[in-house]
């Protein structure tokens, strides 16, 4: 029998191999955890542990939470919320120096609340925010970077898919994932928000003031979100104060939804019909991920690596701090040649064990994971949010998109030293709510 480190560090070089040819990542994920296993422990025994993964799998209570919330965000895009939340904040704000620029971060971090997808995140706002900061005279740069880097707070800010899918594989709490997410969630915009401050303070041009909207008007575009908040707020704070369990708010959130759109005038068969096959659609590829990165887990598990990583590094010595900044490095490193789920599922079944043993817990390591995931969509040469605002801005090169995001590439690497040095503010909310 064949049982060895090097036999999945094999296993590892053949997954990168297959995804960097093309190959879908679950499909890759599971076909290189069972060939591993077949190679270990023998085909019969391969398929049996296979079978046995994909029904507890499948039959997992907590698995519910991820269409749901789907359901919930395909609901909110027939009623046009990316534009409503831009709308509101631009009200607000946009009077100001950068206002426009702030309001885009505001209508990405409520967004990110309802859809929990960075890429979804940047698209939607992107179409209502960078037209309205090009006809105000924003510097191009500042716009598609502001909107890029806001986008990503579609992965932090509950709910998230991400963490969703975190929490079924490490088998961790999903509220705890999601309570432990609000304060880097919300720091990591204030960031954003700092950066745009201090670019537009330093050159006044990127960003001129615009008019100020009336309070009539501000009422008027608050009138349109507030049962959009307060759904958010019942959501996210349902499971964070532990009165509901996260798939209970799930269906809370899509029954809402439904309701917001019926009461809007925009629930009909078309949208119903839509929301209901993208959901089953993503859902169903997020599954087949969740599988076969579940599959490779066990791979990993049996071939001794994860041990052997965590021996590796305890043998260098460098301290619990220095072994979570080599963690956090590994993580940017990989994140600009894989995308941000790929980097998850690939490193979590090595890495949980070497974070756990500097005394950090697995709740702190799945919101810094996906607060590092989030720096891989603003990474060359992937940077995958980057290009999805270079598509809206035909006009302007991917080089130049690239030199805008900088500073809030430098903010990102800040906000992950914070976690590392404060790792209380993942820990606190959910020990202080006892969630």
């Amino acid at each position: 029998m064949i049982d060895t480190a090097g036999t999945g560090l094999i296993g590892i070089v053949v997954l990168f191999a297959l995804l960097l040819a093309g190959g879908r990542i679950g499909a890759v994920l599971g076909l290189t955890g069972f060939g591993g296993l077949a190679l270990i422990l023998g085909p019969e025994a391969a398929l049996i542990k296979a079978g046995v993964v994909v029904v507890d799998t499948l039959t997992r209570y907590e698995l519910g939470t991820l269409p749901l919330f789907l359901f919930m965000a395909h609901v909110f895009f027939s009623v046009d919320a990316s534009r409503d939340l831009f709308d509101a904040a631009a009200k607000f704000l946009g009077h100001r120096r950068g206002g426009l620029a702030y309001a885009g971060i505001a209508g990405c971090g409520g967004f990110g609340a309802i859809n929990g997808s960075s890429l979804a995140t940047t698209a939607t706002v992107g179409l209502v925010a960078y037209p309205e900061m090009k006809r105000r005279g924003y510097d191009d740069k500042l716009s598609t970077a502001t909107i890029a880097a806001g986008g990503t707070l579609g992965q932090m800010i509950p709910p998230s898919g991400a963490l969703i899918v975190y929490g079924i594989i490490a088998e961790q709490s999903i509220g705890q994932l999601f309570t432990g997410a609000i304060i880097p969630g919300l720091t990591q915009a204030l960031l954003y928000v700092l950066v745009v401050f201090l670019l537009v303070r330093w050159r006044p041009q990127l960003a001129p003031p615009g008019e100020r909207a009336p309070w009539s008007e501000r009422w008027k575009a608050l009138g349109k979100i507030w049962e959009i908040l307060a759904l958010i707020g019942f959501v996210i704070g349902g499971i964070a104060l532990g009165w509901i369990s996260p798939p209970e708010a799930a269906a809370v959130g899509s029954a809402g939804a439904l309701l917001i759109a019926a009461a809007r005038g925009k629930l009909n068969t078309e949208s119903l019909f839509t929301a209901f096959h993208e959901t089953l659609r993503t859902t169903g590829l997020i599954y087949l991920i969740i599988i076969g990165a579940l599959l490779f887990s066990v791979f990993v598990g049996v071939t001794g690596l994860a041990d052997a990583a965590g021996a590796f590094v305890n043998d260098l010595g460098v301290g619990p701090f220095l072994t979570l900044v080599l963690v956090g490095f590994v993580l940017l490193l990989l994140g600009t040649v894989l995308d941000g789920l790929g980097l998850m599922l690939l490193m979590t079944p090595i890495l949980l064990p070497i974070v756990e043993g500097t005394g950090m817990t697995a709740i702190w390591f799945g919101v810094f994971l996906v607060r590092a995931m989030e720096v891989g969509f603003l990474t060359p040469p992937l940077g995958i949010n980057l290009y999805v605002m270079q598509g809206m801005a035909k006009d302007i090169s991917i080089t130049n998109i690239f030199r805008g995001v900088l500073p809030f590439l430098a903010s990102d690497f800040v906000h992950l030293l914070l976690i590392i040095l404060f790792p209380a503010m993942v820990l606190w909310l959910p020990e202080v709510l006892g969630n």
